[in-house]
């Protein structure tokens, strides 16, 4: 694990002052803004965005509708608002890199516009996002960023994910309605003046398109490299996705490789040929003119500064002669703009502001003592200051509401409030507050604390668990719950409880004991903390990202069931990626996490009767892959294997992982259930598993969430049996969701239903399936 120093060195290594420079005059070439949409965190086209800003110096946003608060976690075990709340900070991260502003459509975990599942429908997309509500939106982030061009990164096509689908509707329809002075909305319209469509296709391991991209009315070169850094613009925007590391993000891209963009031209409000993605736009200041004659000699002599400052490099201090000049100039025409063209001048004065920070060496880092704050918390802060050669320069510190900073101590009022892990905007030139402001020639120029400190909710506490399951079966009554850092210190804490239970204080929390008769449900306990509810939260630290929270109201939910455990020895094989040895435990099963000595010994696997392979293990467990042999020698000689849902890019080779051939299919899309009410047919009702030691009914499938299961096997030998059928409403019933073989004197179930999750959200089905399928073969 690295140290924090040993991060900043690495970090600063990477952006050299020189490079930093180049990048940062990059923007000074064009006033052409170009907006990209899409769906999810990681959505952008990152290859072409790096060639369009860092290159062509077009201004560069990101409109995302969702948080992917629904997907998959490849670092760790946040799901839902606080996967959300994670991915939010790597988008962030995504965005510094390219220098590009973001906008959120879903503004709150709460906000319908949210990654609920996976969909195969823009229609159903936009009905549970709500049409009105997603257009309003939509509008507001095209009136405040005032883009020339937009561009979605996928195509409104059957095969595709339906929340692509509904935001390229959403594109096509935003073109009018931005511009429609009728729209309501307090602020100004704007004409977007082009929207292209990718003229390539989106079929690949999640997607389909079932019909071809449109033909490409031009295309955009992205090959090539930056001539500073030498990297091809393919690896900076591998650079830039590589910050998504809960979806595996990131590729080496090779030396020279890169590709070129067709585009197809959807909607233009401009005359004239289209020869390139500028064409028809007004692209410099001089071109501002014609919109702005009473302006004309600023507008010009800016652009002849500009000019002479970008061909300057690297010549420092003529750079920061030149550029001091155009910023004159440009504030000058900022006093006299009209509001069709005030943005445009806006940006390249910020744009020569942070051009001149750099070239004059003014360097500011802030860090302080504590990260987590309640409100009311003091922390120390250190800023460290540099003016270069920027005479007069000097620094202040620019605090949210709520707190204030003095002789180098930051505090929080009562009034301070908690951080919002959901921004809604972010800008990587004018960082959220905390921040420092810098002066420099009479412009501010704004930088980023290096971790910002986060301010929790002042009335709360971390409990542990949040979810505890009592099986009626096993004799256990009693659930220990940690309780730590409560806020206000010292305050009592309780639950409260159904009538008939009850709570006793233990050291480090509460110890809650349910009645001997107490019926099967699910029971929801509020925290207090003295006599009010309180809040409690999820921490999320990562080294890529600023640290961030999700709050929470502060409850323990407790599922009671009725589920009969096999008394058999489970062997657990996980990758940090579920909890589902956790709740075999808390089923009552004699559950083991193997250790790497223990799956290398033929010996130690003898002690199992059953081994659970849980998700993405194949790929994370270092090793597993080698041992698969060994393991599939000990199903012959009378084990039982579990392998729980797995990828195709997970390590798993059909011919050489499972006892038999089993291929898991993809695209995904073709190959998943979304609808978690989906009608589930028994293909095999007398099967054993679906009868011992619990009789699986069709109240099993009742309650599910987020979706039935997903990468479901697609072709499998002839001595695999499949055990169910089910499908989304208007497909082919698929067979593969769960498949069972005798091999030898053992057996292996493959199961992609999505187990882990229905037990995490405390599904009584998911349980009792579950339990039959550790269940060894007699």
């Amino acid at each position: 694990m690295p140290t924090p120093d040993q991060i900043r060195l690495s970090e600063t290594r990477m952006r050299p002052r020189v490079l930093d420079l180049w990048w940062a005059l990059r923007p000074l070439q064009s006033v052409v803004r170009l907006i990209n949409t899409g769906a999810h965190p990681d959505d952008e086209t990152t290859a072409l965005l790096a060639a369009l800003g860092l290159r062509d110096g077009i201004n560069l946003s990101y409109a995302c509708s969702t948080r992917g608060e629904g997907g998959q976690n490849d670092i760790g075990t946040e799901s839902g608002p606080a996967l959300g709340a994670l991915r939010t900070r790597e988008m962030e991260r995504a965005c510094d890199m390219l220098n590009m502003r973001l906008y959120w459509h879903g503004t709150s975990p709460d906000d319908p516009i949210r990654d609920f599942r996976f969909s195969k429908s823009g229609e159903e997309t936009i009905g549970i996002w709500g049409h009105d509500h997603l257009l309003h939106r939509f509008v507001e982030i095209v009136r405040t960023d005032r883009p020339d061009i937009i561009l979605p990164t996928f195509l409104d096509v059957p095969g595709q994910h339906g929340h692509h689908r509904a935001m390229t509707q959403a594109a096509h329809e935003v073109m009018t309605a931005a511009a429609d002075p009728d729209f309501p909305s307090a602020l100004p319209r704007w004409q977007v003046s082009k929207m292209y469509l990718p003229a390539w296709s989106g079929a690949g391991q999640a997607y389909d398109d079932d019909l071809p991209p449109p033909d490409a009315t031009l295309t955009v070169d992205g090959s090539g490299k930056d001539p500073v850094s030498g990297w091809s613009y393919a690896r900076i925007g591998q650079m830039s996705r590589a910050y998504h590391r809960t979806q595996g993000m990131g590729r080496w891209v090779p030396a020279g490789s890169g590709q070129d963009w067709p585009l197809h031209l959807a909607v233009t409000h401009v005359e004239g040929p289209d020869h390139a993605l500028t064409s028809g736009l007004a692209s410099t200041l001089v071109d501002l003119v014609d919109e702005a004659p009473e302006i004309k000699d600023h507008l010009l002599a800016a652009h002849g500064f500009i000019t002479e400052t970008v061909s300057a490099f690297p010549h420092f201090t003529h750079i920061v002669a030149t550029a001091r000049e155009a910023l004159k100039h440009i504030k000058q025409a900022e006093a006299g703009a009209p509001a069709n063209i005030a943005h445009r001048l806006a940006a390249k004065h910020q744009q020569l502001a942070h051009v001149l920070r750099i070239a004059l060496g003014v360097e500011a880092r802030a860090t302080t003592e504590q990260i987590w704050l309640r409100p009311g918390d003091s922390t120390t802060v250190t800023v460290e200051f540099d003016p270069g050669d920027a005479d007069g320069a000097s620094y202040s510190l620019e605090l949210p509401y709520g707190w204030s900073a003095q002789d180098g101590t930051i505090t929080t009022t009562a009034e301070a409030h908690h951080s919002d892990p959901y921004r809604a905007e972010y800008d990587p030139v004018e960082p959220p507050l905390p921040r420092i402001s810098l002066q420099i020639d009479a412009t501010t120029v704004a930088v980023a604390f290096e971790k910002p400190p986060v301010v929790l909710p002042d009335r709360a506490a971390l409990i542990a668990p949040h979810a505890a399951l009592i099986n009626l079966r096993q004799a256990k009554r009693t659930i220990p719950v940690a309780v730590a850092d409560v806020s206000p210190a010292g305050s009592g804490v309780s639950f409260d409880l159904p009538e008939g239970w009850s709570s006793d204080i233990d050291d480090g929390g509460l110890s809650i004991t349910l009645p001997e008769d107490t019926d099967p449900g699910l029971y929801g306990l509020p925290l207090y903390v003295g006599q009010a509810p309180a809040m409690t939260e999820q921490r999320i630290v990562y080294d890529h990202i600023d640290p961030t929270a999700f709050s929470r109201p502060a409850s323990l939910q407790v599922r009671v069931l009725d589920v009969e455990v096999p008394n058999d020895k489970i062997g657990y094989i996980g990758s940090g990626h579920d909890a589902v040895a956790h709740w075999l435990r808390a089923l009552g099963a004699d559950v083991t996490d193997l250790t790497d000595d223990q799956i290398n010994s033929e010996a130690a696997l003898a002690a199992f009767d059953t081994i659970v392979i849980g998700i993405f293990a194949l790929r994370f467990r270092d090793g597993l892959v080698s041992e698969m042999p060994r393991i599939c020698d000990w199903v012959e000689d009378g084990g039982t294997l579990l392998t729980l849902y797995h990828r195709p890019w997970d390590n798993w080779n059909p011919e050489t992982i499972p006892p038999r051939r089993l291929e898991i299919g993809q695209p995904s899309l073709r190959w998943r259930v979304t609808d978690s009410n989906a009608e589930v047919t028994h293909l095999d009702a007398d099967h054993s598993l679906l009868n011992t030691p619990n009789q699986i009914t069709q109240d099993d499938w009742v309650g599910w969430i987020k979706e039935r299961g997903l990468y479901f096997a697609k072709s499998w030998d002839a001595a695999y049996t499949p055990l169910l059928s089910m499908s989304d409403p208007g497909e082919d019933a698929l067979a593969g969701a769960l498949l069972t073989a005798e091999i030898g004197k053992g057996r292996h179930t493959h199961c992609s239903l999505v187990l882990h999750h229905q037990m995490a959200n405390l599904v009584p089905g998911a349980f009792r399936l579950i339990a039959n399928l550790i269940t060894p073969r007699k």
